[in-house]
């Protein structure tokens, strides 16, 4: 029973419709996904007697559900624009299930007007990631499939391995082909210690535009690391490095709470479902929900660019990366002190973190000549991901 239960709690995060909604329409809840009658009958006898829940465990602490974000986001009709691009989903070429073409098709028949395709690099072998090799092939198929005109943007990207130091997985002149860099933590997620640092160095790294999954959490499975919040948003602004919403139901990364203080301090905002097939697409509307709840501005959200905005945008993080490299605002790559760390430390945040003891043993666009950051801003699955 217990079993049944856990499954229920965690399949309920995609269930397009709530549990209560179902039984008052007099519907079957075994409508629901991963609901035998079993644990229908659990569920309904919870929904008659309507206990009083216990607060959730810090492993399923700040999730919401897909039921819940389709309301947020009805709700605000003046944010449907932001589904119009996707900027993180995975194919067969890594640990996807499908491939560019039918990610594509699949997008564009809910409305997705552009999506960039983010297989994994070669660091994480467990995925199947890609080499430069590999990723020049791909970005050749992405240009044919753009060509033939589907009707749907497909955008050369990656997700790229980072490393606790900061620093990239893969050569940068390939890299500067792509017109969307993410980059990703994907080792030593389980931390206790305060990683701001960590995260400054990644940021500073030339090769990114966002930053993906920032905190490497996952539903009931890892808490993701802990740092000082409001210091890592600031330094994601100074450096134009967009932080993540990834969608995915069971990552919701960065959450709710934390992107009230990503929003207070203007920092820029990416949403991707980090879909593997394509019926995962639709849980865009989570990352959309958590931006509306936390009070994200939509001046605020890369998704709402339109292509050309986008390019811009992203030469101009790029060109803003190496002034500061050249200049010594930024002494990426392997330092420890920046800008930002320079100033009065504080504490990390321990009422917002919570850590486990284990440690994870895994795994050119030209910007125009005088432009600055400052004057430019006055699955389902049901398999463990990887990563």
């Amino acid at each position: 029973m217990q079993r049944a239960l856990r499954r229920a709690s965690r399949t309920a995060l995609m269930w397009p419709e709530e549990a209560a909604a179902i039984q008052e329409s007099g519907r079957s809840l075994t409508e629901l996904r991963s609901v035998g009658p079993f644990t229908a009958h659990f569920i309904a006898e919870w929904l008659r007697q309507q206990p009083d829940p216990p607060a959730p465990p810090p492993l399923r602490d700040g999730f919401i559900t897909y039921a819940h974000a389709r309301t947020v986001v009805d709700a605000h009709p003046d944010w449907h624009a932001v589904a119009r691009a996707d900027h993180q989903m995975h194919t067969d070429e890594t640990d996807g299930s499908s491939t560019i073409e039918e990610m594509a098709e699949a997008a564009g028949s809910i409305g997705r007007e552009r999506i960039a395709i983010t297989d994994h690099s070669k660091t994480l072998r467990i995925t199947n990631g890609m080499d430069e090799v590999r990723l020049v092939a791909q970005g050749e198929h992405i240009a044919a499939v753009n060509e033939r005109g589907s009707g749907t943007l497909v955008l050369r990207s990656i997700e790229m391995d980072i490393t606790p130091e900061g620093a990239s997985d893969m050569d940068p002149s390939v890299l500067a082909r792509l017109d969307l860099v993410l980059g990703a933590f994907h080792s030593k997620l389980r931390l206790r210690d305060d990683q701001t640092e960590r995260y400054f160095r990644g940021l500073e790294n030339p090769d990114i535009h966002v930053l993906a999954h920032p905190r490497g959490r996952i539903y009931n499975f890892r808490a993701g690391l802990t740092c000082d919040w409001e210091r890592v948003a600031r330094r994601a602004a100074e450096t134009g490095t967009a932080l993540e919403i990834d969608a995915y139901p069971d990552r919701q990364d960065l959450d709710v709470e934390r992107l009230r203080i990503v929003a207070a301090e203007r920092t820029w905002i990416s949403i991707g479902t980090d879909a593997h097939t394509p019926t995962e697409l639709v849980f865009l509307e989570i990352g959309i929900a958590a931006a509306i709840l936390a009070g994200v501005s939509r001046d605020r959200i890369l998704n709402l660019l339109s292509a050309h905005e986008l390019a811009e945008r992203v030469g101009l993080i790029r060109a803003t990366k190496k002034r500061e490299i050249r200049g010594g605002g930024s002494i990426w790559p392997g330092a420890s002190a920046s800008a930002s760390t320079q100033r009065q430390a504080r504490p990390a945040d321990p009422a917002l973190s919570v850590a486990r003891p284990e440690v994870d043993s895994a795994s050119d666009r030209p910007a125009p000549a005088e432009a600055s950051l400052k004057t430019s801003e006055s699955k389902p699955r049901t398999r463990r991901r990887k990563g």
